[in-house]
């Protein structure tokens, strides 16, 4: 049973390595292995992707789980490229995950790929017909899914179950040498068809694909099912630890009965709950079809979960490896708030970035301040980060006309509305105290103009006025601003677990999870990005926000990684 949360089950809470000092439920099998002198003391991981698609935040956790137990306990962590469907498979893909492990802040021991292994898994095939515990079946898929009978009956035996191992093993060569065409044939190992357990029914463990292979070209046209293909191919590599997710636990016996039957390296196969996170599909299948069909622009649409998503919204590495570490591992599967994941990034990026000003507004409101001279200049020095005083200060010009937001401006103001209104005062940021003294409107009554005076001495550092203002605004000055375009951000999904919801995932996208907007923006942005120094900035009173790929000198892209308002520090504070 699936359950929302708003951190992790209560297993992940008790499990989680970080709380207390205690340790999650695989870090004490590793403890007891190492104090056993199981596999000579040593530890060795492994994260084995299937590039078939871009990786997400659930492949985030694993990541962190294996690169991280590896690390804490003096061990390695492989990273193995499970290429065993050639038709689903691209090198895009593997130089993506690549790009996305190194990110994230880890490296591997050594690069392996399933297909390095293709001569060795078809020798452990042979071994298993020689012994007479695999054969060759001629059956449709049809007809291989009915044998296997339903969960609660016992599945038929294949009329070719009983084939001999001169015959099975004959027709297996044939199959490599390319003489049946795709599905004729299939290898199956000869299991326990009366088993509860469907996955030892009998499973195919090899199936002819004519397909053109990203490393090996054509040299194969039988491939390994991946049942076959992993845990062979982590005896090989002498993986002590196969950490996978919750659905593979029914695979696990099989997984031993290779191991068992073909005498190798015993690596021992742990289950741990998948990542399921609000607002979004894990699916790849389904993230793939987001690509394909255009509901998304790319696999590093901002907006997807994939990490190549998330970089390119402005999420960081350690943001997202203190997500992984606090959900920490359970043994059951759960629905984490996708809120927990923008905390984590809020408290990273709150410490970390620079305050800056801009407008969001397609119809900025234009602020004249009528008794600053006309022509004149100056430039404020505003600190970049109030939690950080190291981070400096950076130089703002000011000058006669400013830009604010037309929020921040009401005709008719309710009580303790502290921004401007006729009469009202109000600072702005880093600059002076200003009094509003006259309201433009045109010929069909839309305000275009507010006339202001200013306090010259309530300059900001320097203010000596005595006046008290309650409101603080931003703001940008007009022949200092840059025109940019903002895009704006929300969930992709308009319910909380689109995954168990029964209609078409994709009624259930957020028609509302991007807006564009244009902006005005201080000119250090633009000085920063020209320079390459632009990461990740506060909008302030607006959000956090970073330059996008598709940014041009004549006119910067920001895409809005996660706004200031932060439910779930509520929920800390709560519990």
């Amino acid at each position: 049973m699936t359950e929302v949360t708003k951190d992790s089950d209560e297993n992940s809470a008790a499990d989680r390595s970080n709380a207390g000092g205690s340790l999650n439920f695989i870090e004490q099998i590793v403890e007891d292995d190492l104090a056993s002198g199981k596999n000579n003391g040593r530890i060795h991981t492994r994260f084995p992707p299937e590039p078939n698609g871009y990786l997400h935040i659930g492949h985030a956790k694993s990541i962190c789980l294996n690169f991280g137990l590896a690390d804490k306990y003096g061990g390695q962590t492989n990273l193995r490229f499970d290429d065993t469907n050639p038709v689903t498979e691209d090198t895009e893909y593997v130089d993506s995950i690549k790009n996305d492990v190194h990110w994230l802040g880890f490296d591997w021991e050594n690069e392996f790929y399933a297909s390095d292994y293709f001569d060795q898994i078809y020798l452990f095939a042979e071994s298993l017909i020689k012994k007479g515990l695999a054969y060759i079946d001629d059956s449709t898929a049809e007809e291989i899914s009915a044998q296997k009978g339903t969960p609660t009956e016992p599945g038929r035996m294949s009329q070719y179950r009983d084939r001999s191992v001169d015959e099975s093993l004959d027709l297996f060569r044939r199959m490599k040498a390319g003489e049946y065409p795709d599905g004729a044939k299939v290898l199956r190992a000869k299991v326990d068809m009366a088993s509860p357990n469907m996955q030892l029914r009998d499973p195919i463990i090899y199936r002819i694909k004519h397909a053109h292979h990203h490393r090996t070209g054509d040299t194969w046209c039988i491939y390994p099912m991946y049942d076959f293909a992993h845990g062979q191919s982590d005896a090989i590599e002498h993986i002590t630890h196969s950490l996978c997710t919750l659905e593979f636990e029914v695979h696990r016996p099989l997984y031993e009965w290779f191991i068992d039957k073909l005498d190798i390296f015993p690596s021992r196969q742990i289950e741990f709950a998948r990542l399921n996170l609000t607002y979004t599909v894990m699916s790849k299948r389904k993230l793939k079809q987001l690509v394909e069909e255009g509901h998304v622009n790319g696999w590093n649409d901002p907006r997807m979960p994939t990490i190549a998503g998330l970089r390119r919204r402005g999420y960081t590495p350690a943001s997202i490896r203190e997500f992984a570490d606090r959900i920490g591992i359970a043994k059951r599967d759960n629905l984490i708030d996708v809120g927990l994941l923008e905390f984590c990034l809020r408290e990273e990026l709150n410490r970390t970035t620079h305050r800056v000003m801009a407008v969001l507004d397609e119809k900025p409101l234009k602020l004249v301040i009528t008794n600053y001279e006309a022509g004149r200049e100056e430039i404020m020095r505003i600190e970049n980060n109030p939690e950080d005083h190291e981070a400096g200060e950076r130089n703002v010009p000011f000058s006669r006309e400013v830009y604010i937001e037309r929020d921040d401006f009401l005709e008719n103001p309710p009580k303790k509305f502290f921004r401007l209104f006729p009469g009202g005062m109000v600072r702005l940021k880093g600059a002076y105290i200003i009094k509003c003294d006259e309201v433009v409107k045109d010929n069909a009554g839309e305000i275009i103009e507010l006339r202001c005076s200013y306090i010259p001495e309530s300059r900001s550092g320097s203010d000596t006025s005595g006046i008290n203002v309650k409101g603080t605004i931003h703001w940008v000055s007009v022949p200092h601003a840059v025109e940019a375009e903002v895009r704006l951000y929300d969930r992709l999904f308009s319910v909380e677990n689109p995954a168990a919801d029964e209609r078409d995932f994709k009624e259930l996208l957020n028609p509302n999870s991007l807006s564009t907007v244009r902006a005005f923006v201080e000119p250090s942005l633009i000085e920063s990005a020209r320079t390459g120094a632009l990461t990740n900035v506060q909008f302030m009173r607006k959000g956090y926000f970073i330059l996008d790929q598709d940014s041009t000198t004549e006119r910067p892209v920001f895409n809005r990684t996660v706004t200031l308002k932060d439910a779930w520090a509520k929920e800390l504070k709560k519990g």
